[in-house]
Formats: structure tokens, sequence, C-alpha cells
């Protein structure tokens, strides 16, 4: 089973799928969407299968620097983020809650940062990705 609800490489998610999986997460997705737009214009959103492991993930890019990645499930989704150590260092100085501090911290280490999946179900959840994609794109 795929991480994405969407593991048909054959075609990517249409809107009307996409909508009846995430439930009422939908309404956070696209005011997730709509806020990265606003905030990091130019904004590519682009639609790329990762595998059969990963399934289909939605990937916002501002020119060529991923801003963030989002990963429809069941009734919820996941942002993806990679945040290198100058990101992660800005993490700990803004308000955040200690255990996305801890996902942050604990998430293993890699060249080009550390791979880092927060799941979003609440209005809380969206405010603590806009913070996270504000310090990854400053750093």
């Amino acid at each position: 089973m795929a991480l994405s609800a969407f593991d048909d490489k054959s075609r990517e998610p249409d809107p009307s799928e996409l909508r009846k999986t995430l439930g009422r997460a939908a309404a956070r997705w696209g005011e997730l969407i709509a806020h990265t737009e606003s905030e990091f214009a130019p904004l590519t959103v682009k639609w790329g299968f990762a595998g059969a492991k990963w399934g289909w993930s939605l990937r916002l890019t501002q020119r060529k620097r991923t801003v963030l990645y989002m990963t429809p499930q069941e009734r919820r989704f996941l942002v993806g983020f990679v945040l290198g150590e100058k990101a992660v260092r800005a993490a700990h100085a803004i308000p955040l809650e200690s255990s996305v501090l801890a996902l942050i911290d604990e998430a293993p280490k890699y060249a080009d940062g550390r791979g880092v999946r927060i799941e979003v179900r609440t209005k809380k959840d969206i405010d603590t990705v806009k913070r996270l994609a504000v310090v990854k794109m400053a750093s």
C-alpha cells in the first residue's frame, strides 16, 4: 500500500476523486495551496508519482526550490518538507509544539536536509505548516 491514497501510476488524481478522498480535509488542502501560492509567488503546482511505495503527491515549487509536498490520504493529508540545518535551527526559534520539534530533531539527516512529514487534520496543523514553510524558504 502506498503512502498516498492514490497509487495508480497511469493517471494523476482528478479533483473530484481528491475531494472525496480528503473529505473535510479538502478545504484545508485548498487553503494551504492558496496560501502558499500567495506567499511564495511565482509558484508551480504539479502532481508527481514517486513510485509504488509512495504514490502521487503534489509538489509546490518556487522557481527550482520545492516549498513543500502534499500527499493525500483518507480524510487527511501529509505535508512534507526537506529542512536544511539552518531551517532546523530557525524552527526552534519560532512557536511550535514540542511534538513537531521532536519530529524535526528525530528526522534522519541527509545531504539535502531532514525529511519531515506533518499530518494535517486541523486548522492548528495548517498554521504549523505555514510557519515551517516560511522558515524553510527564509533559510
